[in-house]
């Protein structure tokens, strides 16, 4: 390669080099803090983090699934959800108890905090979500939940 088609070889990748104001890891970051903001103001109040909701609602779905479960269900490592779980159940939302199955095994469940709000909580983690979509079309919400579904799997 000559010097001349070297300079034109970076030319050309420069050129397709998208600018960073366009570029999705970046809008994909501004949409995260804006959405994350959103949710975590409305549970200030309640003194859980979005991921302590995430856990909540999956546990609402079912109940008395072991913490390995609920972190491939959740796709947490163990480290983080073992942190998430010890706070929860330090407040109450959760319950840890031994399977009777399995002593070594410990199962999950909704404390009575928990119980009491569940609703409570499901409405304002859809008030962020409306929130934070406001802007769009029945069709473009749609959308978006497909394309970032895609993105995941």
């Amino acid at each position: 390669m000559t010097n001349g088609s070297r300079l034109g070889y970076f030319v050309y990748e420069r050129i397709k080099m998208v600018h960073y104001s366009d570029c999705v890891v970046f809008l994909l970051a501004k949409a995260y803090q804006k959405a994350h903001g959103c949710l975590k103001k409305r549970l200030a109040e309640y003194g859980l983090t979005p991921i302590q909701v995430l856990v909540i609602e999956a546990l609402r779905d079912e109940e008395g699934v072991s913490s390995g479960e609920l972190g491939r269900k959740l796709s947490l490592d163990s480290a983080t959800l073992s942190g998430v779980l010890e706070r929860l159940v330090e407040k109450g939302w959760i319950v840890k108890e031994t399977d009777e199955s399995d002593r070594r095994s410990l199962r999950i469940y909704l404390g009575d905090m928990a119980r009491q709000l569940n609703e409570t909580i499901g409405e304002q983690r859809q008030k962020a979500n409306d929130d934070v979509m406001k802007k769009l079309s029945a069709e473009e919400k749609v959308l978006l939940k497909r394309l970032l579904k895609d993105l995941d799997g």
